[in-house]
C-alpha cells in the first residue's frame, strides 16, 4: 500500500492505494496551523479509522502548492507514518515533458493532473481542475505539457460577491432550477454556475481552434467539477480522483527508477 497526499490551498487530501485500487480517502483543512506531531497523530488516527496501519505502507508521495505547511507535514509523516517519502518537484520522473516558457512555474498539482490525464486517457488532452482556481492544462499526443490557463475558481468568485457586496448573502453553490432567477440566492447561483459553464465551453472551443486538435479529449476533476461536467457535452470524462491517480502513477514511475 502507498499513501498519496495532495496539499491544496483549501484542503489536504489523502488517499491510500493497494496496487491500482484506491482503498480510502480523507481530508484535513490546509489553513489550520499544526505542528509535526499534530500532523503525525492526526494522520495515523485517520489511517486507523480507515483500517490502515502505517506498517502496511511501503511509502508515500506528496504534491503541494502550499510551501509553508510542508516542514511540519513532512516531519510528521517521517516520524509517525513512514520515512520513505517522495515529493513532486524538480528531478522527479513524471513521464511528461514541460515545454512552457518557464517549466518551474508550473504547480505540482497541475503536473500531477496532467500525468494522470495523459496516462489514463492519452493525448492530446485538456485537463480541467475546478479547485480554488480553475485551471486548464494542455498535453499533446507526444506527452508534452504545452500550455496552461488559470481562472478564478467558483468559490473565489462566490466569496468576492458576498464579501464585497454588502447586501449579498453567503450561499450554497449549486445549479438553480432555472437561469431566469427571480430572487437573490438563485440569481447568484445562476451567475456563478452558468457563468462557469460558459467560461468552460468558450475556453475549450478556443483551445481547439488555436491548436487544431480536432480529437482533443477533455477531462475534468476538482470538487465542483462534477456540477459543470454534468451540464456540458464538451467534457468527456469527470474523474474525482484524478490528482490522486497522478500521484500513484508518479510514485510507481519513480519506484521503478530507484529499484
Amino acid at each position: 500500500m502507498i499513501l498519496v497526499i495532495d496539499v491544496g490551498n483549501t484542503n489536504i487530501t489523502f488517499g491510500v492505494y493497494d496496487g491500482q485500487r484506491l482503498v480510502t480517502t480523507f481530508r484535513l483543512m490546509t489553513k489550520t496551523q499544526r505542528t509535526s506531531d499534530e500532523y503525525g497523530v492526526l494522520i495515523t488516527e485517520l489511517l486507523s479509522k480507515n483500517r490502515v496501519s502505517p506498517a502496511q505502507l511501503e511509502g508515500t508521495i506528496v504534491a503541494s502548492v502550499v510551501p509553508n505547511v510542508m516542514h511540519s507535514l513532512v516531519g510528521g509523516i517521517r516520524r509517525y507514518v513512514t520515512e520513505k517519502l517522495m515529493i513532486v518537484g524538480v528531478g522527479i520522473k513524471t513521464g511528461i515533458r514541460i515545454v512552457t516558457e518557464n517549466p518551474k512555474e508550473i504547480g505540482p498539482d497541475r503536473i500531477v493532473d496532467a500525468v494522470a490525464a495523459y496516462e489514463l486517457y492519452g493525448g492530446p488532452v485538456l485537463v480541467l481542475d475546478f479547485g480554488t482556481a480553475t485551471t486548464y492544462d494542455l498535453v499533446d499526443a507526444q506527452g508534452c505539457f504545452c500550455a496552461g490557463i488559470t481562472a478564478p475558481g467558483i468559490r473565489i468568485s462566490a466569496k468576492a460577491l458576498w464579501e464585497d457586496a454588502a447586501k449579498l448573502p453567503e450561499i450554497e453553490i449549486k445549479k438553480p432550477a432555472s437561469i431566469l432567477a427571480q430572487e437573490t440566492i438563485s440569481s447568484m447561483q445562476a451567475g456563478l454556475v452558468y457563468g462557469q459553464i460558459g467560461q468552460t465551453e468558450y475556453i475549450i472551443q478556443r483551445v481547439k481552434k488555436e491548436t487544431g486538435f480536432a480529437d482533443l479529449k477533455v477531462v475534468a476533476t476538482g470538487g465542483l467539477g462534477r456540477i459543470i461536467a454534468e451540464e456540458t457535452d464538451m467534457i468527456q470524462e469527470y474523474n474525482s480522483a484524478l490528482t490522486l491517480e497522478g500521484l500513484r502513477i508518479i510514485y510507481e514511475k519513480n519506484k521503478r527508477q530507484t529499484a
